[in-house]
């Protein structure tokens, strides 16, 4: 198949020190112990990596997705990165289930931009107004694209729906992927009431799984749930910056000044760089459905602003 063109990853035994061994044991046991997430993102870490039973007992079976998801544990849990990050940018397996492994410096990123540059997908130039069911067919027909969705929907089945590992799977399926292919798949839309469309819409975007929370939360909630998580701050700060920069100079963060403002007041600049801004949301709870209902009078312009800010799609239309 094309995936197997690519370089294996072969990981083997190596010394490391025993403090780096005991240090990422103890955090593999209060991940499994923790009640805060981390450990189903652990569980689909043991899935993907599927650590061979037979000969070498280092070798993971699918190493390029292994290390990927390894990134969303390191992503949503930063304490391990000492553990299993190499450098700032590339992430592997040094201890995993107790085992001494270690993988090979190869460019995790750098492996996928090759396996992209063989798909045809990624040789399309960005058309708007896609639809979702169009976008999903050429997805599943491509054997890059597929593998990559094939990953990110195993994590969101609805059936086992865990909203934050779903939301890290949505992260690295989007980030991986070529920007003119990414902004295809979130500007699709179904144009005619098409169940299949809006089927294969609301699997391209998560739902309902990494965007549906009960009861859902207000809007004014979804942002300072988001100011609290850092990964979320910065894609938040980035956005603002990127896309509203008129109203970060004219306001910063100050909610009694936002509360002024009117949607009149809020055009966006719409050009490449707010729109990547924009897709790096996709992921996290600025994503969530967000609700402005039963909230006082007094907090509903500011709640109104700020849904029209993270779901309004007026500044790509």
């Amino acid at each position: 198949s094309l995936y197997s063109v690519f370089t294996v990853l072969f990981m083997y035994f190596t010394s490391i020190s025993t403090a780096q061994t005991t240090d990422c044991l103890h955090l593999r046991e209060q991940c499994i112990n923790a009640a805060n997430g981390c450990d189903s993102i652990w569980n689909v870490v043991e899935d993907v990596c599927n650590i061979s039973v037979l000969g070498n007992r280092c070798k993971a079976e699918d190493a390029i997705g292994c290390n990927r998801i390894i990134q969303v544990l390191v992503d949503e849990y930063p304490e391990f990165k000492n553990c299993v990050c190499t450098t700032d940018d590339f992430c592997s397996i040094t201890t995993l289930l107790g085992k001494q492994c270690s993988i090979n410096k190869v460019n995790i990123s750098m492996e996928t931009k090759l396996q992209w540059s063989l798909s045809a997908l990624s040789k399309q130039a960005y058309t708007a107004n896609r639809t979702c069911l169009e976008m999903n067919k050429e997805c599943v027909e491509d054997e890059v694209c597929n593998k990559q969705l094939s990953l990110y929907l195993k994590v969101c089945s609805v059936n086992k729906c865990n909203m934050e590992e779903c939301q890290a799977a949505i992260r690295f399926f989007y980030r991986n992927m070529p920007f003119e292919v990414a902004q295809m798949m979130t500007f699709c839309d179904c144009i005619q009431p098409d169940e299949s469309c809006h089927r294969a819409k609301e699997l391209l975007h998560g739902k309902p799984c990494a965007v549906t929370a009960v009861p859902p939360p207000s809007c004014l909630n979804v942002i300072h749930m988001c100011e609290e998580n850092e990964l979320c701050r910065k894609k938040y700060t980035i956005f603002w910056s990127k896309c509203w920069r008129h109203v970060t100079k004219k306001c910063y963060n100050e909610e009694a000044c936002l509360e002024t403002l009117i949607k009149g007041d809020m055009p966006c600049s719409a050009n490449a760089d707010c729109k990547a801004a924009y897709i790096s949301n996709w992921g996290t709870m600025l994503r969530v459905d967000c609700t402005c209902q039963n909230l006082p009078p007094t907090e509903q312009s500011l709640c109104k602003l700020f849904h029209h800010v993270l779901h309004s799609k007026s500044c790509f239309s």
